[in-house]
């Protein structure tokens, strides 16, 4: 198929994350103006991290008066999940030249990472991957993102506070919305995500809630090891 093809396939592919990250996005602009970031700082800030959970801890710490070394652990320590996606991805990347794994490997995000391993079958789940297909689909996300995260740091004034807490809601609707169709599908992601849940919430009562979701998100993915080899 043609690279041009396989490029647009992507762009498809991504245009639903794009469309749930903009609203979001714009909630997260707003709150870095709210924390005395100009709306060039946010919009950088989004152009360098592409973290949303991050970058939000980031700026709300900011918020509440947190040094940098401070913000600089806590997101560390919250982002330490993507080493196991990436881990994931990159297997199955493995026949992409390592310039494209290089690049690529900026884009993996919880949404990302969903829907490229759990979307179901070709394309969307590793067996025809290309790297103009990935760049098309991470590459949409990322300006959906980056866009969104502008619109909001320049109208940071004119947006009120409920709106924007409101918006941010809208990151868990959308990975929920990537997850229920495998787990329609397939019992044990829906089990996965289930107890993958219970361990952060619990975890979260004893320890600091980046350690939480490391150790979560390790324990869940070595139950899904079991239940997917399983399940195959």
């Amino acid at each position: 198929m043609r690279t041009d093809t396989k490029f647009i396939q992507g762009i498809k592919a991504g245009l639903p994350i794009a469309l749930g990250y903009f609203p979001i996005a714009i909630a997260f602009g707003a709150l870095a103006v709210q924390a005395q970031l100009s709306w060039i700082e946010a919009t950088l800030m989004s152009v360098i991290v592409f973290a949303g959970a991050s970058q939000f801890v980031g700026v709300s710490m900011l918020l509440a008066g947190a040094g940098a070394a401070q913000i600089i652990t806590t997101t560390l320590f919250l982002n330490m999940r993507h080493l196991i996606m990436s881990l994931t991805v990159n297997d199955q990347m493995r026949h992409f030249p390592q310039s494209w794994k290089n690049l690529l490997s900026f884009g993996i995000t919880d949404e990302t990472f969903a829907l490229l391993t759990l979307g179901g079958t070709g394309e969307s789940q590793g067996k025809e991957w290309t790297p103009y297909y990935v760049a098309g689909l991470m590459g949409t996300a990322y300006l959906g993102w980056v866009s969104g995260t502008a619109v909001g740091g320049l109208g940071a004034s004119f947006i009120p506070p409920e709106i924007t807490t409101a918006m941010t809601v809208g990151l868990y609707g959308l990975f929920i919305g990537l997850l229920v169709p495998p787990a329609r599908k397939f019992l044990s992601y829906g089990v996965i995500a289930l107890v993958s849940m219970i361990l952060n919430t619990t975890l979260g009562l004893f320890l600091d809630s980046g350690w939480a979701i490391v150790l979560a998100t390790v324990l869940a993915a070595g139950l899904g090891i079991v239940l997917v080899k399983e399940e195959a």
